[in-house]
């Protein structure tokens, strides 16, 4: 499985190259690069559904599975799959030139997590898996604080204004109202899983989004609100392997629930990916990443493992969408991850930076196959999938606020 692990990552680099290489007389040869640093942003692994994440008054024609493990907790299914990322991890990053000992030195890896069970249990398990035995520690804040970095809204971080916050996410979707008519078939596609017939299964709400009550953030209630949810769970449901009569009742195959997760998808349109909600959502998190990028020392490699609002806000700060095989398009796989490398032209010691999407497809999730691909990522603003190190520091900065 590692040689098929490679090949697809190199036809997947060669495509985007070919798409974004000048023509002959236009460039000099490549860069050969060795990797300095590398940031990996997570998403924490399969869980079970969080509590309320079926709205309430929702209709179904039969119960729910039965998870093995609390609301909202890692899955056993779902730390196996993350130890798989964290082994492919350490052998690319290898491969790539990244400098670590069989067990590295203090300060040469950092793992931080939010303070979810989900989050901290993940980045244990990928500690577990990316250096056997070395007891690397997943830091993290005490239970019950909220951390900026990975909700910079509730923490306060940022100059955050509620009001041009809505006006912004207008403008990104064209309104809730249109956003909902977008997605009217998936809808429909969803009250057909949940045994539906003549009614929808949703609790009717208006489609809104307004300012929320403390100003800190924004709130989301309609059709989108009220599907988003349920459409995770059915692919959580898959994802961890479950029976294939248990998954939607046994009306929700792969095509099924990749199709249901646009509706996941959009519920990102409104809180990450408009430009001032990435700005702001992204703020901590790129800020880290800058510092990382540009400061004489720091880690070789920073894991951050948070949430799916996490890497979307990024994403959407980058101007760069996630793709993944059995996903719907920037609807961010349990375990998936944006990876910034910070790499060194050996010949002439100018730096780059490159993106990736590193994924496993949801048939590998559901199967436990180690199968795990990294998607390169051309940054708008720069040629090439390497963008020049003062390139991209640029891109990002002018799209995150400053915190504070």
């Amino acid at each position: 499985m590692i040689g098929r692990c490679v090949t697809i990552v190199s036809l997947a680099v060669w495509a985007v190259l070919a798409a974004h290489t000048p023509p002959a007389e236009a460039r000099q040869a490549l860069p050969v690069l060795t990797l300095e640093r590398a940031v990996i942003v997570m998403r924490h692994g399969i869980r079970a559904p969080l509590a309320g994440e079926v709205p309430e008054g929702t209709r179904v024609a039969q119960p729910w599975p039965d998870w093995p493990v609390a609301a909202g907790a890692l899955t056993p299914h779902g730390a196996a799959a993350i130890a798989r990322l964290a082994r492919y991890d350490r052998r690319w990053l290898t491969a790539a030139g990244l400098e670590l000992a069989a067990c590295p030195a203090a300060g040469s890896v950092t793992i931080w997590a939010n303070t979810e069970q989900r989050t901290i249990a993940t980045g244990d398990a990928y500690a577990r898996a990316f250096a056997p035995g070395c007891g690397l520690v997943v830091g993290h804040r005490s239970t019950g604080q909220v951390d900026p970095l990975f909700e910079p809204l509730r923490a306060g971080a940022t100059a955050f204004d509620a009001d041009r916050a809505v006006a912004g996410i207008d403008r990104y979707t064209g309104g809730m109202a249109a956003q909902a008519t977008r997605y009217r078939g998936a809808m429909a596609l969803l009250d057909t899983v949940l045994g539906c017939k003549d009614t929808p299964c949703s609790p009717a709400a208006r489609a809104r989004v307004t300012p929320s009550p403390d100003g800190r953030g924004i709130d989301l209630a309609g059709a989108i609100r009220q599907t988003s949810g349920i459409a995770q769970v059915l692919l959580l449901e898959y994802a961890e392997g479950m029976p294939r009569g248990a998954v939607g009742w046994g009306r929700a195959d792969a095509a099924t629930i990749r199709r249901l997760g646009a509706l996941h998808a959009a519920l990102f349109d409104v809180f990450t990916r408009s430009p001032y909600m990435a700005a702001h959502q992204a703020s901590v998190l790129g800020q880290r990443i800058l510092a990382t990028l540009t400061a004489s020392q720091a880690p070789r490699l920073d894991v951050l493992v948070g949430h799916d609002t996490n890497v979307t806000a990024l994403a959407g700060a980058l101007h760069v969408d996630l793709v993944a095989p059995g996903f719907a398009r920037n609807d961010a796989a349990p375990g998936g991850a944006l990876i910034v490398e910070r790499l060194r032209d050996r010949s002439t010691g100018a730096r780059f930076v490159r993106l990736s999407y590193r994924v496993q497809p949801l048939a590998a999730l559901r199967a436990g196959t180690p199968e795990t691909i990294r998607v390169p990522i051309v940054v708008p603003g720069c040629v090439r999938v390497s963008c020049p190190l003062d390139r991209f520091v640029a891109i990002l900065r002018s799209r995150i606020v400053t915190p504070g």
